[in-house]
């Protein structure tokens, strides 16, 4: 799998005026064209908890209650989707045992032109596996699991949309506009993920799948606590408008003002940055990828996948924003394999102690890697440097 550096962009998409419910912000993207030769369509799972084999000795587990369908054709010519499938013996009461479902591969070829894929465990997947193999080189630091095994298990907590305060009423009451193919979510004017299909059609079938997706920690948080957010009112300039002609000029004038604002100030934190990304699987002329932000400490990190065409359009898009702790516990993996994994190299160029260093990997849930009489070492050294 090739990576490589690049914004991610929303060229061919316009912000519309916002539309708010309590803290719930929302955005809607039109596009200025559909894209024809490839479509999306919905898998729905239920409620059962699912394991992912991503190799023959690693698997990830999550609830996956839906996947998407990729459809595409290689000569430009319109692709058709297929649908929503419910799954057979959907409904009635929750069983006493929640079933385990199995899936072989993040994304799956159903077809010579159709791809299943798990939307957004595919970017949480590349998340969860940051250097998880741990360290190449067996330095005395690092205790024999760590060796062994790596980072293995990791683990995240994250919402489902559907516990996310408010989502729901306003994707239920909010209009879908003409041309409509994605929608910027913003929880108390965070933004909290971005959600973007290759037409119109695709997006009025997939708008409340939604509530099906993961929110983080951050998110679900900011809707529980946060009062109603603001509108933002359109205003005309005094004198501006003299004729019918007049107004339509103005009504422009603010759509343009509006959409300029969304993207470098309200989308600035996901849309300024450069990811690293990871292609997944190619589709004719189109390539799904999955992308990793630089981990910036004190700054909106987003992580998420991508289908684009090879001409450079965006088709698909989905976001998950991190947490302030998900970002660190990044920041410091992303340090330590930069300094192959030695301690006192990442401890200098954090510039911290290894002491601090090694209580900063235990907080973050990393402290079972290092080696007990290291850690006592490391502590004894730093009291007596102690004033």
């Amino acid at each position: 799998m090739s990576a490589e550096k690049a914004p991610v962009a929303l060229a061919g998409l316009t912000a519309l005026p916002s539309q708010v419910w309590g803290a719930i912000r929302l955005v809607p993207l039109v596009r200025d064209e559909p894209i024809a030769d490839l479509r999306l369509d919905d898998r729905l799972y239920g409620d059962d908890f699912a394991a992912v084999e991503l190799d023959r000795r690693t698997a990830y587990c999550s609830y996956i209650p839906h996947g998407f369908v990729a459809t595409w054709t290689d000569d430009g010519t319109p692709a058709s989707s297929y649908g929503t499938q419910l799954r057979p013996g959907a409904g009635g009461e929750r069983p006493a045992c929640v079933p385990l479902r199995f899936h072989r591969r993040m994304a799956r070829r159903a077809d010579r032109n159709r791809v299943r894929f798990l939307p957004l465990h595919l970017a949480l997947e590349g998340y969860l596996a940051l250097h998880f193999g741990g360290p190449d080189v067996v330095w005395e630091e690092w205790s024999r699991r760590a060796v062994a095994h790596g980072l293995s298990p990791r683990v995240e907590q994250a919402y489902a949309g559907a516990e996310v305060e408010g989502l729901r009423d306003a994707l239920r009451v909010f209009e879908i506009h003409p041309g409509q193919c994605g929608v910027m979510v913003y929880a108390a004017d965070a933004l909290a993920a971005a959600f973007v299909v290759p037409h119109p059609d695709d997006y009025r079938a997939l708008h409340t799948s939604l509530v099906l997706d993961l929110f983080g920690e951050l998110v679900h948080h900011y809707t529980t606590l946060h009062g109603p957010v603001p509108e933002f009112r359109a205003r005309l300039r005094d004198g501006a408008v003299g004729t019918l002609a007049d107004l339509r000029a103005e009504a422009a004038r603010q759509r343009r003002e509006w959409a300029a604002f969304h993207d470098h100030t309200m989308a600035g934190g996901l849309l300024d940055a450069s990811y690293a990304f990871q292609r997944v699987r190619t589709m004719g002329p189109f390539t799904l990828s999955r992308f990793l932000p630089p981990f910036h400490r004190n700054a909106e990190q987003h992580i998420g996948e991508t289908i684009t065409h090879q001409d450079g359009r965006l088709a698909y898009l989905k976001t998950f924003r991190l947490s302030e702790a998900q970002i660190r516990r990044g920041h410091l993996l992303t340090v330590l394999a930069a300094h192959d994994w030695r301690l006192e190299a990442a401890a200098g160029a954090l510039g911290v102690s290894c002491d601090q260093l090694a209580s900063r990997m235990e907080h973050a849930g990393f402290g079972a890697l290092l080696r007990q009489d290291i850690r006592d070492r490391y502590r004894a050294a730093a009291r007596r440097a102690a004033p």
